[in-house]
């Protein structure tokens, strides 16, 4: 069931205010606002009803912010509700997406990113790249770039470089390795929204998509130069984006956010 959201303030605190129609009389109902909010607020809604006041109560009580959900593009509100494995909620005014129900979503994403951290060191550990020029073969790893640039004065760039392709993305694997697995023990970690929102943020950072196509431009160049020898570095890291992305993809927001808890 969507609600109307009304502009303007509907009292000195700021409070939202929101319309409930299809019922014959108003009543005014408070209730606390969605979890994305930083500071705590509450919603004032103002129901129609022909039940009796306690019949309204009752309403306004069952309407918790478990069941609401606000949509991204126009803000209409909406109770939500299960959905069957595959399905997707929209908005019922501008048809914007609301939520997915996706398919074990918490193993999934949570197989993906173990998988991730493995690949990830074996992608630091062993060669990229091997160079064969007249019976030499010089073997260049994942930071040899990065430490290259920093020799030749580029430091910023050599910082650049590192961060969006080693540790942001590490970063990103241990945030929701922190996240994920205690929620499959059955337990809340420490400042689970805090942390989840730095995954989330540090997220369109990782560009080692950006980085491998810069290192494949590179070997077409030098093919008529020298042998150009992949290491087993380079595979794992070409694993990994595709790892990174299937784990992104699996993810369901909603099953981390509905273990927050919000203060009321």
């Amino acid at each position: 069931m969507g609600q109307e959201r009304v502009s303007g303030r509907c009292c000195s605190q700021g409070h939202s205010r929101c319309l409930l129609p299809g019922l014959s009389q108003w009543r005014w109902f408070y209730l606390p606002q969605e979890e994305s909010y930083s500071q705590p607020r509450c919603v004032r809604f103002r129901a129609r009803c022909s039940l009796s006041d306690q019949n309204a109560d009752a309403i306004a009580r069952s309407m918790t912010t478990d069941t609401l959900i606000a949509c991204h593009e126009c803000d209409l509100l909406h109770r939500t509700s299960d959905l069957p494995v595959g399905s997707t909620a929209k908005c019922s005014r501008c048809g914007a997406v609301l939520y997915r129900q996706k398919r074990d979503s918490l193993d999934r994403t949570l197989t993906m990113v173990i998988t991730g951290l493995i690949l990830f060191v074996i992608a630091n550990s062993y060669p990229f790249l091997s160079f064969r020029m007249e019976g030499i073969v010089q073997e260049t790893t994942l930071l040899t770039g990065v430490r290259l640039f920093y020799q030749s004065g580029m430091h910023a760039l050599a910082l650049l470089v590192v961060l969006t392709t080693v540790v942001f993305p590490l970063f990103e694997l241990l945030g929701l390795l922190y996240v994920l697995l205690p929620l499959k023990l059955g337990r809340v970690p420490w400042k689970l929204g805090t942390a989840f929102r730095f995954v989330r943020s540090i997220e369109p950072w990782g560009m080692m998509e950006v980085f491998m196509l810069g290192i494949l431009a590179s070997v077409v160049k030098l093919a008529q130069m020298a042998s150009i020898i992949a290491g087993i570095s380079m595979y794992a890291f070409a694993a990994l984006i595709v790892v990174l992305a299937g784990a992104a993809a699996s993810l369901d927001p909603r099953i981390v956010w509905e273990r927050v808890k919000v203060p009321h």
